[in-house]
């Protein structure tokens, strides 16, 4: 089994960490750049952000902030939220990101995945997914809809084919969030992340239900996922990082050691 990956989910709206449940009901828990240095130094193997409401606002995403938490931290730093051009994208990868997360602009616009890809290498992009449940047919033959503009809008997409699609324009990765599971601490949706797993040729990332450290040992193994997000469950200290890699440990779950990328030399 390769090393996985604990990556904390910084979800931004208006300059400060927020959490909800389904998309809903959001409240703020913290500073991004203070949360980002915490998790960097908790042995975290990556961090992601996400300007949660500028695609929905149309605008562009918080640059000040992702320079501000780029100076922080010294491992793989994933940013989304609103890019729609390759300029877009260029403009957070310079503000210190390693890798871009596009979602509602790839949908809108599939180009912009082979744009991205082209320009600064499939490893710099993460095709990010919010899929929700519905019923299986045609034209939906995964029982999974893509949604997008944090989860406000259908696409009208298929999730098994929008990733497979996603793939072969060039994404390195795929970020798969369930909307049913988001924030209730109930797990990952296990079917979803490792139908979507086994369609795929790149790493797959469970996001959305982490409420306890055995849905960890769940998404990396029923999931077949390669790295897991995290939020809830680490924001209100319930499950400190370090826990969560001791109690993967103890279960056969290699962990990827961050110690080696703590260093700015």
């Amino acid at each position: 089994m390769l090393a996985k990956r604990i990556i904390p989910c910084l979800d931004v709206r208006a300059g400060k960490v927020t959490k909800g449940v389904q998309f809903l009901a959001n409240a703020d828990v913290g500073d991004p750049v203070a949360m980002a240095r915490y998790y960097y130094e908790q042995g975290a193997g990556e961090i992601v952000f996400y300007d949660i409401t500028a695609s929905n606002e149309r605008r562009g995403i918080m640059l000040d902030v992702v320079s501000a938490v780029a100076r922080e931290i010294f491992i793989p730093f994933s940013v989304g939220g609103g890019l729609r051009t390759l300029e877009d994208m260029r403009a957070v990868l310079l503000a210190g990101a390693e890798k871009v997360s596009i979602d509602s602009g790839a949908v809108r616009n599939p180009n912009l995945i082979a744009e991205g890809a082209r320009a600064f290498g499939s490893q710099c992009i993460v095709l990010s997914m919010q899929v929700r449940r519905r019923a299986t047919d045609a034209d939906f033959p995964s029982g999974c809809e893509v949604v997008i503009d944090g989860g406000r809008a259908p696409s009208g997409r298929d999730a098994i084919r929008w990733a497979q699609e996603g793939v072969r324009l060039g994404a390195g990765e795929l970020c798969i969030n369930s909307i049913d599971r988001d924030g209730t601490k109930l797990g990952y949706d296990l079917e979803v992340t490792r139908s979507i797993s086994e369609a795929v040729t790149v790493p797959v990332i469970a996001s959305g239900g982490a409420g306890e450290p055995q849905h960890l040992v769940d998404a990396f193994t029923a999931g077949a996922a390669d790295a897991a997000i995290v939020a809830s469950i680490v924001h209100y200290g319930e499950h400190p990082i370090p826990e969560l890699k001791r109690y993967l440990q103890g279960h056969g779950v290699e962990v990827r050691d961050a110690a080696a990328e703590r260093s700015p030399l």
